[in-house]
């Protein structure tokens, strides 16, 4: 089960904005199954600093979602180093699947160009 932490200008009113937050909470249900979804374009936009977050919230984190920031495009362009953060990801030993959650800028099949050199990790 996971609770995702979502920025408020996506989402305005949203109850839960910041990586730390969800944490908290995960500790205070205090259930085995209970994780957070770790979003790289809400926290970015909401925190910045995804690095950091990442490290000091691995071990709570089930699953991890891309974009582009700030437009919610492919995870190509943008303010966040993509090819830096699948490495750190990767140093941090998860092995769980990254999932996308962005706006095509042209058609679906050109969007997922971007892909490419990260398939034959």
């Amino acid at each position: 089960m996971l609770i995702e932490p979502i920025n408020t200008r996506d989402i305005p009113g949203y109850f839960l904005n910041r990586q730390d937050e969800g944490q908290a909470i995960c500790k205070e249900v205090g259930a085995a199954n209970l994780k957070v979804q770790f979003d790289c374009y809400h926290c970015q936009i909401v925190e910045g600093d995804v690095t950091k977050k990442l490290q000091r919230d691995f071990a709570g984190i089930g699953h991890i979602q891309i974009a582009g920031v700030p437009e919610r495009h492919e995870p190509d362009i943008g303010e966040l180093n993509y090819p830096y953060l699948f490495d750190v990801i990767d140093n941090l030993g998860y092995r769980g699947w990254i999932g996308c959650e962005y706006r095509p800028r042209a058609a679906t099949s050109a969007g997922l160009g971007w892909i490419k050199p990260y398939l034959k990790r």
